[in-house]
């Protein structure tokens, strides 16, 4: 029986993969079971030979159960195949690594979890957006937009006055009520705010504004999903950037 290996793929650039990431995608993956939001680049770098298998989940969209996920990895481990299930992001972060982690445990299959760099961190710096900084926030908050099946909305109301920033994952379809709900909480209207669609890639875009005016901001510029939604004094720090200026950014991250 083969160990699994849960890869975080990063925010989307291949070159933002850790080097483990890399040379085990390069050298070892056998199955690869990939998330829609792995770029090309980073399928590109899955070694010849091996399955890579699209287990997609989007929302809105036709998706992979996770219980077949759960099935898929179990099975060709106990072929002896060295498997990746390859996530964008980070694995542990919005990614349910967690829930994949306790199936394999329950299978008796070893694991071996590889972190990637999350998007609710990478791509607002790659906006020029700092999520913590001394002179605006003393912390940051990362959330989901969306609540899963059966799970409980974000208790919008106390997230309003954590004083954090606040960058919302899977947010761009219910912006609208995000917001509304954030101000009647009562997070002030004209705090800062941005939106980052697929950050860290050659077609990155994003737009800032005030809280209030973001939804009619997003929806006048065509930003759809992936997205990152940053709520905060930081947000007003978002520049303009041609689609390689964010590197600079990014590689501060590692100094």
């Amino acid at each position: 029986m083969s160990k699994v290996y849960l890869i975080g793929a990063g925010p989307g650039a291949a070159d933002l993969l850790t080097l483990r990431a890399a040379r085990l995608l390069a050298e070892q993956a056998e199955i690869v079971l990939a998330d829609d939001l792995v770029s090309a680049d980073v399928l590109a770098m899955v070694r010849p030979g091996a399955r890579v298998l699209k287990v997609g989940k989007r929302g809105g969209r036709a998706s992979t159960p996770q219980d077949f996920i759960h099935r898929l990895m179990v099975r060709y481990a106990r072929r002896g195949k060295c498997v990746v299930r390859l996530k964008g992001g980070d694995p542990f972060v919005f990614g349910r690594g967690g829930e994949e982690i306790d199936a394999l445990a329950h299978a008796g299959i070893e694991a071996d979890v590889v972190p990637g760099l999350t998007a609710g961190i990478a791509v607002p710096a790659a906006a020029g957006i700092p999520v913590t900084h001394r002179l605006h926030t003393h912390g940051v908050t990362l959330v989901s937009g969306t609540a899963g099946e059966g799970c409980e909305e974000p208790n919008w109301q106390a997230l309003a006055h954590t004083g954090t920033t606040l960058v919302i994952y899977m947010g761009l379809g219910r912006l609208l009520n995000i917001v509304a709900r954030l101000i009647a909480a009562g997070m002030p209207p004209d705090t800062p705010a941005a939106a980052i669609a697929s950050g860290t890639l050659p077609g990155q875009r994003q737009v800032k504004g005030s809280l209030a005016e973001l939804p009619a901001r997003v929806s006048a510029e065509g930003l759809a999903s992936p997205a990152i939604v940053v709520v905060g004094q930081v947000a007003a720090l978002a520049k303009e950037m041609d689609c390689g200026a964010w590197q600079p950014a990014l590689r501060s991250l590692a100094a």
